[in-house]
């Protein structure tokens, strides 16, 4: 029996995300790379279709639907071959946030533009000397009145030219904990003290805008924080379980896109004689192998999200899949532009950009570092 159980509606989703794919990404996907930014009017398309929220709940706008359909998006996106239409990001891990802590006025405010695309959003924790430890960040909120004022600034941001709201967090200055300082905000596009800095040049995900952020006396209204002041730390860990299973889960489709290309390079490439690569038996067992840890990482990840959706607490076992698929991804991505042998060195190839964009994702939403850091402990080591 399979782990996870797809029914019809789920295929028909995944079908017309497919199509859609097929006629509104794929085609532009080398001209958005090239310009390094995704128009936002493929978002507010994504949004016109369904694929955008597909589960925040109905009533503030959301299609109320199981996670299974965010799954099918990451897969369905991942198959696209390029990473600037960051959906997952916007749909799984930031309007979560608006969704689990935002007062009601908030979520009928906000959820409805980013269901329908009119509304892309980002989550702005990381700063030029604060990663993984976010009791480490500087950037400060002061409540002055019935407003909160926010000083500081935030690099490596995800969506951060397209952003219309920025899911910010923020240290209470005045606070002794530094793990009991830190709260969430919500930042509007064009909010008077917020500016954006440069796009950042990278080696990978080039069709993403990612860039700097810069909050000088940006003043929000007090309504605007997310759940109780200073219980952003307590949040953000709610929320890492779904955000490390996202990486994990793009990360397994990664290499499934791209062992499915190596398998098909090697059958259909042949050698001065018209033998298959494949027929080799070097690299027969290299295909082998890496066929192996597909399925190996399949498993594993379709067992996480069945355990998720039934609200177990995994996050143990997300962080042991978070470091063990994104750096299985990248062992994948190398071999494989082994067997393309010269060709690997050709621009036009499609896993030299899949080898680029995935090297970031040991760092995403925590290091593969910090995440053995996080098992050690759990498992009383």
């Amino acid at each position: 029996m399979d782990i996870l159980q797809y029914t019809a509606a789920h295929t028909q989703f995944r079908e017309r995300l497919r199509e859609f794919c097929q006629r509104e990404i794929i085609p532009y996907v080398d001209q958005w790379e090239a310009a390094h930014i995704v128009p936002k009017s493929v978002w507010k398309k994504m949004g016109a279709e369904g694929f955008l929220c597909t589960n925040a709940p109905v009533a503030y706008g959301g299609h109320g639907l199981d996670f299974l359909y965010s799954v099918i998006v990451a897969e369905e996106m991942t198959r696209t071959n390029h990473t600037g239409l960051a959906a997952t990001v916007h749909s799984d891990v930031v309007v979560p946030y608006i969704v689990s802590y935002g007062a009601e006025a908030v979520k009928k405010k906000y959820i409805p533009g980013c269901t329908s695309g009119d509304i892309i959003t980002a989550i702005a924790m990381t700063e030029p000397d604060a990663g993984s430890d976010v009791a480490a960040m500087t950037t400060t909120a002061v409540e002055v009145g019935g407003e909160v004022e926010i000083n500081g600034s935030k690099t490596f941001i995800t969506n951060g030219i397209n952003a219309d709201l920025v899911v910010l967090a923020a240290r209470d200055p005045d606070a002794e904990n530094p793990h009991q300082a830190v709260s969430l905000y919500l930042v509007e596009d064009g909010t008077p003290g917020f500016e954006r800095g440069r796009q950042l040049e990278k080696m990978g995900w080039n069709s993403q805008d990612t860039a700097e952020l810069f909050f000088n006396k940006c003043r929000i209204p007090l309504e605007n924080r997310l759940g109780e002041k200073n219980m952003g730390f307590v949040m953000l860990m709610e929320k890492l379980q779904q955000e490390r299973l996202m990486c994990a889960v793009s990360a397994q489709f990664a290499i499934e896109f791209i062992v499915e290309a190596a398998v098909s390079h090697c059958k259909t490439t042949t050698d001065s004689k018209g033998k298959p690569l494949s027929k080799y038996q070097g690299l027969n067992f290299q295909l082998v192998e890496m066929m192996t840890n597909a399925h190996v990482g399949r498993v594993f990840m379709e067992k996480l999200v069945a355990d998720h959706m039934e609200g177990l607490n995994v996050a143990r076992e997300t962080c042991m899949a978070k470091f063990w698929h994104t750096d299985l991804s990248q062992k994948t991505a190398g071999q494989a532009l082994d067997l393309f042998g010269e060709a690997a060195l050709a621009e036009r190839n499609p896993l030299v950009r899949s080898w680029r964009d995935l090297r970031v994702l040991p760092i995403f939403a925590g290091t593969n570092e910090i995440m053995k850091i996080v098992v050690g402990k759990m498992s009383g080591l």
